[in-house]
């Protein structure tokens, strides 16, 4: 990079951006077609819901929008990009009101002390102290009180104040955050993020991994014991309005493994998208080394919101099977395992994390009920909760033919890139020099990468990337 070297080391797939963990989707694509052992046809699954409605029901659904519109579930039987998107919803409205208040807070101090340096002008001026006095008690305005207000607070006259605290007032008086942002969105093309993506994990998902890895790992046949349907019900009908539920120990272990599984069970798209269905089953008759360089390829086709949720969900998983076994307390007396291996979670997992084109309800053959199909997925799901942490780690030969195709597409963005990988290293303690196998290097000699005028526009393109990524 203009004379120095990057060393690439390992990378977990979610520190990418999102622009590389899209050139990262075509790279693996291009590594499945060329290396075609897999004998079906392999697609970049699309992120979203992917099947179109039939007319008919696309007109029944238009018309009933408006009385559904707030009956509409939040997270249970709608696709996951909208379950994320009505959490990030969710999350904004939650901070927007807690900003509201802040600055609500922050208001009122301020016209308290006006007030005060106020009554100290009038004892100064020689006013009556029945006059001051009921300036004192004078009642605020209510709309101090009103925690749903929109940005700044008005008082009981704006006269009262002097001419810079008058334009500080009305400086406070902005629009909501939500209508600046949908001012902000319209008209705006939609460019690829430099920035690792946030966390998109459901919120349902991740309460539920929470509550079991605190509560509930030691609980024998976890997954396997009934619940009460009950306050299964009740607790899904929390999260699909949206609500802030807080898992703590008053809720039953069993009761939240059936919420997880029943919200796996209902999402119309599988985390492993169905596009990919017949090649993750053809990974399965391949040796062990063969299965986990194909299966973290296929991984790497995922859109973001899967990738991310899997991740986690994999992460929990493989926990819970960690205390499968029995194992010696620290006072010597052995506790008993919760009996849930890898292959026991998979066999409960599989069927809702793979599935099949769905068919016509009168096909009751075993192979259209999966039946056949059972133990190549028990066997590809084992084989993702037992080597999910270098399933989802990015090699540096990968990363840079990431870099390599992006220094083609968008050579204004590498140099940020890499100098961003540099500070990784730098904050790691790990060095960047010569003799890595695996680096980028080029000299500051003008080549057909760097065409001359670069220099003189590459620089100011990046900051306007740059620019708008810090206002977005």
């Amino acid at each position: 990079m203009l004379g120095q070297s990057v060393k690439l080391l390992p990378a977990p797939i979610q520190s990418l951006s999102e622009l590389e963990r899209a050139n990262l989707q075509k790279v693996a694509f291009f590594h499945l077609q060329q290396n075609n052992k897999l004998n079906c046809q392999v697609t970049i699954p699309k992120g979203g819901p992917k099947r179109r409605k039939p007319l008919r029901r696309k007109f029944d659904s238009f018309s009933k929008e408006r009385k559904d519109k707030e009956s509409t579930p939040k997270a249970f039987g709608i696709p996951l990009s909208q379950v994320i998107c009505n959490d990030r919803h969710q999350k904004q409205k939650q901070d927007a009101v807690k900003e509201s208040r802040r600055d609500c807070l922050n208001l009122e101090a301020s016209v308290m002390r006006f007030r005060a340096q106020k009554q100290n002008k009038l004892y100064n001026s020689n006013f009556s102290l029945v006059s001051s006095f009921d300036y004192q008690n004078e009642p605020l305005s209510p709309t101090f009180m009103d925690n749903g207000a929109r940005g700044g607070m008005s008082v009981d006259s704006i006269t009262d104040l002097d001419d810079s605290q008058s334009r500080l007032l009305e400086a406070l008086q902005l629009s909501h955050p939500q209508e600046l942002e949908s001012k902000r969105d319209k008209g705006r093309v939609t460019k690829l993020s430099l920035n690792p993506i946030y966390r998109q994990v459901p919120q349902i998902m991740d309460s539920c991994c929470q509550h079991i890895e605190t509560y509930g790992l030691q609980t024998v046949g976890i997954f396997r014991v009934g619940s009460s349907k009950k306050r299964v019900r009740q607790l899904r009908e929390e999260f699909d309005q949206g609500n802030d539920v807080i898992l703590d120990d008053d809720q039953s272990v069993h009761d939240v493994a059936a919420l997880l599984k029943e919200f796996l069970r209902e999402m119309p798209d599988p985390l492993l998208p169905r596009e990919l269905y017949t090649a993750f089953l053809s990974v399965s008759a391949m040796d062990t080394e063969e299965q986990l360089s194909f299966l973290q390829l296929l991984l790497y086709l995922l859109p973001p919101c899967n990738c991310d949720t899997l991740y986690r969900l994999l992460q929990f998983l493989s926990k819970v099977a960690s205390y499968a076994q029995n194992y010696t307390g620290p006072d010597g007396q052995e506790i008993a395992g919760n009996k849930m291996t890898a292959a026991n979670l998979a066999t409960i997992f599989g069927p809702n994390l793979l599935q099949g084109e769905k068919v016509p309800e009168k096909d009751y053959s075993l192979k259209s009920l999966g039946v056949e199909d059972s133990p190549a997925i028990i066997t590809v799901v084992q084989r993702l909760i037992e080597n999910y942490e270098s399933l989802f780690t990015v090699s540096p030969e990968l990363q840079q033919e990431v870099l390599m195709s992006l220094l083609q597409s968008e050579p204004d963005v590498i140099d940020y890139l890499l100098r961003r990988k540099l500070r990784k290293l730098s904050a790691g303690h790990a060095t960047a020099g010569t003799g890595s196998k695996t680096r980028l290097s080029w000299s500051t000699r003008r080549t057909d990468a760097f065409k001359p005028d670069f220099f003189e526009k590459g620089w100011e393109q990046l900051y306007r990337v740059v620019y708008n990524e810090w206002n977005a």
